[in-house]
C-alpha cells in the first residue's frame, strides 16, 4: 500500500488585494486538484487559506509517489516484421531497439486487422516530491492575476511581492524555488505581533501555530466569522445593532489577519445630513460598519475593526473618529448649500449634460420620459399629474453638490431635497424609486408614480439606443440595456401591471421621433430584445425552456399574462393527462399543418357519423364555455385543468377516428373539430411544443 502524508504549501506576500482573495484561493485550490489528478497523485480533501499576506493550501494523505503503471506500445505489424527468411525487418529491429529490447522478447497482440508485434512494460511510479513543483508552479501560474508586477531586480512576476514559500509533504521539505525563494518549512506571523519566522512541522500543524504564535488566523471563513461576531458584539455594546453589509464583511475580512472591532463615535450634529451619505462614506470610504437604531435609523456610531491587538485600543478609536470627521464635515458642506437652491432650478443645466450624442442631452430625455410617464400612469391608474412632476425633476439631483461627491446616491438626494420642499411623498419617493432595480435582487419602486417613470426611464433608454443601432452584441452593453430591460420585466410582472409592451414601446419611439425619424422601425426588434431577457428571466426561476416556448407562440404582447401563462403551463405539465395531451396536440398541429383545404367556420353535427367524434364534440362543446370564461377571468390554470378532460375523447377519437376521410365533407368537418381543439389550446399556450 502506498505511503501518503499530508502535503502543506504557503506563498508569502506583500499585502493581495482584497477584492480578489477568495478568487485567488479558490482558484488555487482547483488548479491544484486539477493538477494533482493530470499527474495521477491520489489524495484526500483540498483546503485553502488566504490571508492579507499569505495563500495556502492543504492536500491531505497525498501519496508520496504515483502508483506503477502498465504500459503497452505497439509495434509493427507481424508480416512487416520479418522477411521472407524470416529474418527481422529494419522495422522490427528499429522498434525493439527503441523499447531497449532484443526482437525475440516482443509479444505478439491478435486484432480484428491482423497480428502485431508490442511491447509491454510497468512503469515505475514518480515520487510526488519531482512532480509538485511543477503542479505548484503551473497552478500559480493559471491563476486570474490580470495585472502582474516585478519587484527589485528579479524578473519574475506575481500579483504582489513575494517574502518567503513554504512547502511540506509530512515533515519533509519539498525542494522547490518559486520567485527566486527556495521552500522551507517556515513561515511569518502577523507583521507587527509576530514578524519572527515561524516553523511548520507538520501540515496539520499550520493553522494553529499561526493563530496560536502568529496572530494570524489563515482561515478566511473563521476570521470572517470572528469579525461579523465582534461588530455585532461592539454595536450592542454602543446601544444599536450593526448594518452588516456582505460585500463589506469579506472586504473587511481580507483586509485583516488579526481582526479586533472597535467601536467609534461621531457628532450628532452629522445626522442631519441624509443617512445613506454618511453610511456611503463609512462603508465605501472607510470600511466602517454603521451602527442602526431599533427603528433602522442611523446613530452617531460605528465599528471599525483593526488589524492588531494594541495595548491602547483607545487611540485606535480616536484616531478612526478623527479620520472620519473631515468627511463628514465635507457632506455636511455640500448638503446644506443644496438646501439652499430648489430641486427644480437645476433642470435648465441638464442641457448641458449630454445623455448621448445623436439623443440630446439629460434635460431632452427628461421632457421624453415626462411625456412617457404620463402615458403610463393613465394605464396603471396612478396620479399623471405627479408622474409627470416627478419626471421632470428626476434627474435634477444629478447636478447637485451632494450627487457630486456621492454618485452613487443619485436618486436618493433628489428625494431628501423634495421631502424638504414639502413635495407630496409620492413624488419624492419617485426620485428615488424610479433607478429601482438597481441591480439584481434589488427592491421594486414603492408607489405607482415611481413604476410609471420608471418604466418610462428604461423605455426610453432602450428605444432610443436600438433607433440609433446601438443595440448590444456580444458581451458588450454599454448602456446597460440588458440590465434596463430586466428591470421593464421586474416592474411588469412583480408588480402585476398588466400592459401592452408593444404599445409602450410604441409611444416611446412617438417621444424620439425629433431625433431619430425612424424610431418606429425598431419597436419590434426592442420587443423581441426584452421578450429574450424574460426567456432568461424565466430560466433563472425555473421555468422550463419548452414551457417559455409554448406560450410565445401565442404572440402574447404583455409581459405580465406570458407570465400567468407560463405559470399554468408549468401547473399544467404536473397532470397525469398533460404528456398524452401534448402529443396529441402535436398531432393535431401536424395534421392542420398539412392540409390546404378551407375548413368550416363551424362543426356541423349532422356529419359526425362515428361515435368517438360524437363523444369528442360533446365534450369540446360542453368545455368550450367554460374555457371562454375562465379565459375572460385570465385564469389560465383553471383554463389548461378544464382542457384536461379532453384527453381521453381526443385518445379515442384518433383510435377509431380516419380524419382525413375520401368524403370531402366528412374529412372537411372533423378537421374543423381538430381547428376547433387547437384553437382551444392556442388560446393559452401551444402545448405541442411541450418535451416529454
Amino acid at each position: 500500500m502506498t505511503d501518503t502524508a499530508d502535503f502543506l504549501f504557503e506563498l508569502g506576500t506583500e499585502e493581495l488585494p482584497p477584492k480578489a482573495l477568495t478568487t485567488l484561493r479558490d482558484a488555487l485550490a482547483e488548479e491544484m486538484r486539477d493538477g494533482l489528478e493530470q499527474a495521477d497523485l491520489a489524495h484526500g480533501g483540498i483546503t485553502a487559506y488566504a490571508a492579507p499576506r499569505r495563500l495556502a493550501v492543504r492536500v491531505a494523505d497525498l501519496v508520496t509517489q504515483t502508483a506503477p503503471k502498465p504500459v503497452e506500445r505497439r509495434g509493427p505489424a507481424v508480416k512487416a516484421a520479418y522477411d521472407g527468411d524470416g529474418n527481422p525487418t529494419k522495422a522490427l529491429t528499429g522498434f525493439a531497439a527503441s523499447v531497449g529490447v532484443e526482437p525475440d522478447q516482443l509479444e505478439t497482440m491478435k486484432t480484428d486487422k491482423g497480428e502485431w508485434l508490442v511491447h509491454r512494460h510497468t512503469e515505475p511510479g514518480k515520487a510526488a516530491a519531482e512532480l509538485l513543483p511543477g503542479i505548484v508552479e503551473r497552478a500559480l501560474d493559471r491563476l486570474p492575476t490580470p495585472k502582474r508586477m516585478r519587484w527589485g531586480s528579479s524578473r519574475a512576476e506575481f500579483i504582489r511581492p513575494v517574502h518567503w514559500v513554504l512547502a511540506i509533504h509530512g515533515e519533509q521539505v519539498v525542494d522547490m524555488t518559486l520567485f527566486n525563494q527556495a521552500a522551507g518549512n517556515q513561515t511569518f506571523g502577523h507583521r507587527f505581533h509576530h514578524p519572527e519566522a515561524l516553523t511548520v512541522e507538520r501540515p496539520a500543524d499550520y493553522v494553529a501555530t499561526l493563530r496560536e504564535s502568529g496572530h494570524v488566523l489563515a482561515d478566511f471563513a473563521e476570521r470572517r466569522e470572528r469579525i461579523e461576531a465582534q461588530v455585532k458584539e461592539a454595536a450592542e455594546r454602543a446601544g444599536g445593532t450593526a448594518r452588516i453589509d456582505a460585500d463589506l464583511l469579506d472586504e473587511v475580512t481580507a483586509l485583516v489577519e488579526w481582526p479586533v472591532a472597535v467601536a467609534g463615535r461621531f457628532e450628532e450634529r452629522f445626522l442631519e445630513v441624509p443617512h445613506e451619505a454618511l453610511m456611503y462614506t463609512m462603508q465605501d470610504d472607510q470600511k466602517y460598519f454603521p451602527v442602526l437604531d431599533a427603528n433602522g435609523a442611523l446613530m452617531p456610531w460605528f465599528v471599525t475593526v483593526a488589524n492588531i491587538d494594541s495595548r491602547d485600543m483607545d487611540a485606535v478609536r480616536h484616531g478612526n473618529e478623527r479620520v472620519i470627521r473631515p468627511r463628514f464635515s465635507d457632506a455636511m458642506f455640500f448638503w446644506e448649500g443644496d438646501l439652499k437652491t430648489p430641486l427644480e432650478s437645476h433642470l435648465e443645466s441638464l442641457k448641458q449634460l449630454v445623455f448621448q450624442k445623436r439623443l440630446g442631452s439629460v434635460f431632452d430625455k427628461v421632457l421624453r420620459i415626462e411625456r412617457l410617464a404620463e402615458f403610463i400612469a393613465e394605464r396603471i391608474h396612478a396620479d399623471a399629474q405627479a408622474a409627470r412632476r416627478a419626471a421632470r425633476l428626476c434627474k435634477c439631483d444629478l447636478q447637485t453638490q451632494m450627487v457630486g461627491e456621492f454618485a452613487g446616491l443619485q436618486g436618493t438626494i433628489g428625494c431628501y431635497l423634495a421631502r424638504h420642499e414639502g413635495m407630496p411623498e409620492d413624488v419624492a419617493v419617485a426620485l428615488d424609486d424610479h433607478y429601482r432595480p438597481r441591480r439584481a435582487g434589488d427592491d421594486l419602486p414603492r408607489n405607482a408614480v415611481a413604476q410609471a417613470v420608471a418604466l418610462a426611464d428604461r423605455l426610453d433608454t432602450l428605444m432610443g439606443i436600438f433607433a440609433i443601432g446601438q443595440a448590444p452584441t456580444g458581451a458588450k452593453d454599454p448602456f446597460a440595456l440588458r440590465r434596463a430591460a430586466l428591470g421593464v420585466l421586474r416592474i411588469l410582472v412583480e408588480q402585476e401591471l398588466d400592459l401592452d409592451l408593444v404599445e409602450l414601446l410604441e409611444a416611446a419611439a412617438e417621444g424620439l421621433a425629433d431625433k431619430v425619424p425612424e424610431a418606429g422601425d425598431h419597436v419590434m426588434g426592442v420587443f423581441e430584445f426584452i421578450t429574450e431577457r424574460q426567456h432568461r428571466y424565466s430560466l433563472d426561476r425555473g421555468i422550463r425552456s419548452d414551457v417559455f416556448q409554448a406560450v410565445s407562440m401565442t404572440g402574447t404582447r404583455r409581459p405580465l399574462d406570458f407570465e400567468q401563462r407560463m405559470r399554468a403551463v408549468n401547473a399544467f405539465i404536473e397532470l397525469p393527462e398533460a404528456e398524452a395531451l401534448a402529443a396529441a396536440n402535436k398531432r393535431i398541429a401536424n395534421i392542420l399543418k398539412k392540409t390546404e383545404e378551407t375548413l368550416p367556420e363551424s362543426v356541423d353535427e349532422d356529419r359526425l357519423v362515428e361515435s368517438a367524434e360524437q363523444r369528442l364534440w360533446e365534450s369540446v362543446s360542453a368545455v368550450g364555455p367554460r374555457i371562454e370564461g375562465l379565459l375572460a377571468e385570465g385564469d389560465y390554470t383553471e383554463a389548461l385543468t378544464a382542457l384536461a378532460a379532453l384527453r381521453e375523447p381526443v385518445d379515442e377519437f384518433f383510435d377509431t377516428v380516419m380524419v382525413m376521410a375520401e368524403d370531402d365533407a366528412l374529412r372537411r368537418n372533423r378537421l374543423a373539430l381538430l381547428a376547433r381543439i387547437n384553437a382551444l389550446f392556442l388560446a393559452i399556450a401551444d402545448v405541442s411544443q411541450l418535451q416529454s
